[in-house]
């Protein structure tokens, strides 16, 4: 029986890395060894809080109804995370051999036993490097996702390339954080015409003002600005396409009040205290306005056979592939050892420290 070590939230508050026993590797599996597991700050922080949703109530699969009072997830939380990179330590299986490096989604352990036929697996080629990794399973795909959505509402779903709901077209990213940056340059890559990035945070707006974009204060009325400066004709200003990726009601509204008559909010955010300050009686209304929740669960209908999660994350490693530089250097804010990570995780949640994307080594080769 191998032991690894796993980092777990035994209380709203806590965290602590505790150890586990691992079984034998079954036929058709894998032994992953960790190399590198990055922090996903707005899902997992809310557990350590306690104020994610999933506390307090439960999706019914069916009628897609959330039941209150019927949490699905309670303490202690035993799997945080959905940013790895490891190497193949023991295959049982053809698909994959000792040695390979893959991008995977199963939380901040040490090790792990992995499912081929039932894991998003993602195999990295040796001149990727690691730390860029951690983006290709599951984050990287949620921003590709968002551009899938918008080239769905721009072509009726005829969708040929993530470039049709962008290309020559004036786009506005709420949200500076990890995800509506990678969206930014997602959207900048594929030939955006301008691309401008609003947050509240003035070091996430130094930092989008030095990735090249128009860099705006999310609390100064950004929709102002925007539709003064991107006009399209008489009374048709604003942005073609909003992509909503901040998970406050304020950021929501705002998104609303910059797209032109017409334009589509692709929202990528996750409200974990609802969005109950959405003024829908004022733009949306008024300007008919389309809102579309990209969820990484679920790509525009009609489209999963021809964009599924493989091929999002084959997206996000092209990305990396044109602009892992900027990435590396702008996106990976803090590694630190893999032991430092619950006092960095409590940190970031108490806010007395900010991080964009935090990465934790567990090969001190990564360090």
């Amino acid at each position: 029986m191998r032991r690894r070590r796993n980092i777990i939230i035994p209380t709203a508050g806590a965290l602590e890395i505790v150890e586990e026993q691992l079984p034998d590797v079954p036929e058709g599996g894998l032994l992953l060894e960790t190399l590198v597991t990055g922090l996903s700050a707005g899902t997992e922080l809310a557990f350590v809080k306690g104020d994610h949703p999933g506390l307090r109530s439960n999706l019914d699969p069916d009628l897609g109804l959330f039941v209150p009072h019927s949490a699905s997830t309670a303490y202690p939380i035993r799997r945080l995370g959905y940013m790895e990179v490891a190497r193949v330590a023991q295959s049982r299986t053809a698909a994959f051999s000792e040695g390979d490096v893959l991008a995977c989604a199963y939380g901040h352990a040490t090790m792990h036993i992995a499912d081929p036929l039932n894991e998003h697996l993602v195999l990295l080629s040796q001149d990727l490097d690691p730390l860029l990794g951690v983006f290709v399973a599951h984050l990287g795909p949620i921003c590709a996702n968002g551009l899938l959505h918008a080239a769905a509402e721009a072509t009726g779903g005829m969708v040929r390339s993530l470039a049709d709901g962008v290309d020559g077209r004036q786009v506005l990213v709420t949200g500076a954080g990890p995800i509506g940056l990678l969206t930014a340059l997602f959207a900048r890559s594929l030939g955006a015409r301008e691309v401008a990035v609003a947050d509240s945070d003035p070091q996430r707006r130094r930092l989008a003002e030095e990735l090249g974009f128009l860099a705006l204060d999310l609390e100064a009325d950004p929709g102002r600005l925007l539709k003064t400066r991107w006009r399209h004709g008489p009374a048709d200003r604003g942005a073609d396409v909003v992509f909503q990726c901040r998970g406050r009601p304020e950021a929501l509204h705002a998104a609303l009040r910059a797209a032109r008559p017409q334009g589509s909010i692709i929202d990528l955010a996750f409200y974990t205290s609802g969005a109950d300050a959405v003024r829908l009686g004022e733009e949306f209304h008024h300007n008919g306005l389309s809102l579309r929740c990209a969820q990484i669960g679920r790509v525009p209908r009609g489209l999963a056979g021809q964009w599924d999660r493989a091929r999002l994350s084959a997206e996000t490693i092209k990305l990396l592939r044109s602009h892992g530089d900027v990435i590396r250097k702008h996106l990976v804010t803090d590694v630190v050892p893999y032991d430092d990570a619950p006092r960095l995780m409590r940190e970031v949640s108490q806010r007395q420290r900010h991080v964009l994307t935090a990465v934790f080594a567990v090969a001190p080769a990564y360090l």
